[in-house]
């Protein structure tokens, strides 16, 4: 069994005493952001190549301690139907399934200050086989996980079109046999986002699935972390929800250390990092030390002067000092910063 899957049945067989924690690693920034998704060597300074990116997931998958790799269609399709990489492994494979026009996010675009537009690169069948004709005589071997965003505008016409796209999202994954996590970005037009983000993003998540059937509903959720009271109305609303937090911007490795600390405690269960992994100075130990915060086996402030600790072993230089990396900086959710 994928340890996400036995996870999730421990989480629901006792959501208020699993300490159970779902941690991914979020590698599908191509995406988004174009050349600049695969981030830059720590060492070099040089921009990575896609194949160096995709090197990166392997190392994390052969290191087996996130629960989930989130990729985009393209790499999900050499490393899991090409090459298989996640056969034997304890990590399941997702894939980005939609990439609605807020995060196109490449060099000089404007699309992100503009309500969010439904838009879906791939089908289902393509992203469990790799075609938009499969053999059905053949298993599929691509990822049966997907995850679907919405980016609400607090605008009508905008909102209902993102619910109406979904719903067709849904009832096509239904028939597939294809599961999804559901990511609920925060507004990004200023002039309509309401004051209270984190209770509106929690409404819209309980009226958005309370039409939906238990056989189409998300296996768990991902948002950003609107702090403990927003965290614990939707927990003590729901556990079976199964909230998730997104990374956020890049900051101190406190500010990602501490961010996934004070969510688990206010009862978040799963954890989406992207950027704050793959811009790390060595990825492998900032995942060790993400996965000892998750499962409570280390605090924020301790597992950051053992990360620290580790570079020093490993010898490679920190961009921060010790005392500059301890510091908590603001978190940015606009989507430039999110991931």
């Amino acid at each position: 069994m994928k340890s996400l899957d036995a996870k999730l049945t421990a989480i629901h067989a006792d959501p208020g005493r699993s300490r159970d924690f779902i941690l991914a690693d979020a590698k599908d920034a191509d995406m988004a952001f174009g050349l600049a998704a695969t981030g830059t060597d720590p060492v070099t300074g040089r921009p990575r190549s896609l194949a160096e990116f995709r090197d990166q997931i392997r190392e994390i998958v052969a290191q087996g301690l996130v629960d989930i790799m989130l990729m985009s269609p393209s790499t999900a399709e050499v490393l899991t139907i090409d090459q298989r990489i996640f056969d034997a492994s304890p990590v399941t494979p997702a894939v980005r399934a939609n990439d609605t026009s807020d995060i196109h996010a490449m060099a000089g675009s404007a699309s992100a200050t503009e309500p969010s537009r439904p838009f879906r690169s791939a089908t289902i069948p393509q992203l469990q086989t790799g075609r938009v004709d499969p053999d059905l005589s053949q298993p599929m071997r691509g990822p049966d996980l997907g995850l679907y965003s919405i980016t609400p505008a607090n605008q009508v016409e905008a909102d209902i079109r993102s619910l109406e796209a979904y719903k067709s999202f849904r009832l096509e994954a239904e028939l597939a046999g294809f599961r999804h996590f559901l990511e609920v970005f925060d507004p990004n037009v200023p002039a309509t986002a309401p004051d209270d983000v984190g209770r509106y993003i929690n409404d819209l998540v309980v009226r958005t699935l309370a039409g939906v059937p238990r056989t189409s509903r998300p296996l768990f959720l991902k948002m950003a972390y609107h702090g403990p009271r927003a965290m614990e109305e939707l927990v003590a609303y729901d556990p079976h929800l199964v909230p998730g937090i997104l990374g956020g911007s890049g900051g101190t490795t406190f500010d990602a250390f501490f961010l996934l600390e004070d969510a688990r405690r206010h009862g978040a269960r799963a954890a989406l990092f992207g950027r704050k992994i793959n811009g790390s100075e060595h990825q492998l130990e900032f995942v060790r030390h993400l996965r000892l915060i998750a499962d409570g086996e280390a605090s924020a402030e301790d597992a950051c002067r053992s990360y620290h600790a580790a570079l020093r072993r490993l010898g490679i230089p920190p961009r921060r000092s010790l005392e500059d990396d301890l510091q908590l900086t603001s978190n940015s959710t606009a989507y430039a910063s999110r991931t």
